[in-house]
């Protein structure tokens, strides 16, 4: 171990032992209690490493002992690693800055540590991937579905995601019960605990609703929340089109059965527990946007049958692929080249207006010009 001591704490109270790893599991306890199952297993994934770092290269076994010179020295083996983007170092560090500020509260960390991180600032354009699915892939992707692979599982997941912009976790979360294709289905909002009004309220509400639509919940008691918890549960109009692969799907190629909880999902999987995972959506969302697999040629130069992105497990190794976050992202732009507000579109995404401004609508700039000359035209209307 080196020796690094510090002098005196900054701060009038006396620090309190407390081991790295000790704090690290008690900061996450503490973050499932208002945050997202994957927003705490990410904060797992950054802090995780510095906790390592600390015990095992600098051999400290007590947070009070922790000072600028090792987040130094930790700073500088991350930057010098040579396979971190600037974006993914200001995630991390941002994270671990917020770690050390719960050791601040916990007396375990002087006070002066936390702000001696040295996050590298990160521009808007450095923040936002590129790599979005544009909106003629999708378009050909779901052309090629609906010809070959009608009301197939991969269709449904393609469709949803394009039409919706949702996750993949909340297209996980869906069972038959959220799909709402005829008048007859309406009944079971009846029932729905979450819809807290009066029965005249509620048939006044009913007659105003045009089908179809689905509609997403939150229900972390049995395997399904949603990020934004209850305030993610919303219905999202979907077109005749979508409403018409999902009836299809649902009344011949659905695989039957229900998850470990008794639920019917609507993704169902022949395989435990019964519910495609959101690993699952991910690997299917890189089948169907390898270009190869939707009647295209590799734009690779490579050839089908012996590229490595073909085969088990290895879908990810395409350089065309797209996970379903780009799916979303390529949503939202073409919701916005279509004349949405943001407001609307961050309200059927569960987002805000600002991520939808900042990170999301990456527009392709002639088709926005093209929309602004309507508005130019109306400047000289009489």
């Amino acid at each position: 171990m080196r020796d690094d001591s510090y002098e005196a704490p900054a701060g009038g109270e006396e620090l309190i032992p407390m081991a790295p790893q000790e704090a690290l599991d008690i900061w996450l306890e503490r973050q499932e209690m208002d945050k997202a199952e994957s927003t705490v297993q990410s904060y797992r994934y950054r802090v995780k490493p510095f906790v390592e770092y600390l015990e095992d290269e600098e051999g400290i076994e007590n947070l009070n002992d922790l000072n600028g010179r090792h987040l130094l020295r930790f700073d500088s083996m991350r930057r010098s690693s040579g396979d971190i983007q600037k974006n993914t170092l200001n995630n991390q560090l941002g994270t671990i800055r917020q770690f050390l500020e719960f050791g601040i509260k916990a007396n375990a960390v002087k006070p002066v540590v936390a702000s001696q991180v040295d996050i590298p600032h990160v521009s808007k354009d450095e923040r936002i991937n590129r790599e979005k699915l544009p909106t003629q892939r999708a378009k050909d992707i779901l052309e090629f579905l609906d010809r070959y692979e009608y009301a197939s599982r991969d269709h449904v997941i393609a469709f949803l995601l394009w039409e919706t912009g949702a996750r993949a976790g909340s297209l996980r979360a869906l069972d038959l019960e959220d799909v709402y294709l005829e008048e007859d289905d309406l009944d079971r909002l009846r029932y729905q605990e979450d819809l807290d009004v009066g029965e005249s309220v509620l048939e006044d509400i009913l007659a105003g609703v045009e089908l179809p639509f689905i509609y997403f919940r939150h229900r972390p008691e049995t395997g399904t929340p949603l990020k934004k918890k209850d305030s993610g549960a919303r219905p999202v109009n979907i077109s005749e089109e979508l409403g018409d692969v999902l009836g299809a799907y649902i009344r011949v190629r659905r695989a039957a059965g229900t998850d470990e909880h008794g639920r019917k999902p609507l993704l169902s999987s022949k395989k435990a527990p019964g519910r495609v995972t959101v690993s699952g959506i991910r690997i299917r969302s890189y089948e169907v946007t390898q270009p190869c697999q939707v009647g295209k040629d590799c734009p690779h130069d490579r050839d089908p049958e012996e590229c490595e992105a073909r085969e088990h497990g290895q879908k990810s190794r395409c350089p065309s692929v797209r996970s379903p976050h780009k799916w979303r992202t390529g949503s939202v732009t073409w919701h916005r080249d279509r004349g949405w507000p943001p407001e609307e579109i961050a309200t059927k995404m569960a987002t805000s207006v600002e991520l939808v401004n900042s990170v999301y609508d990456q527009p392709e700039q002639l088709k926005r010009m093209a929309i602004r000359r309507e508005n130019l035209d109306k400047l000289y209307e009489q």
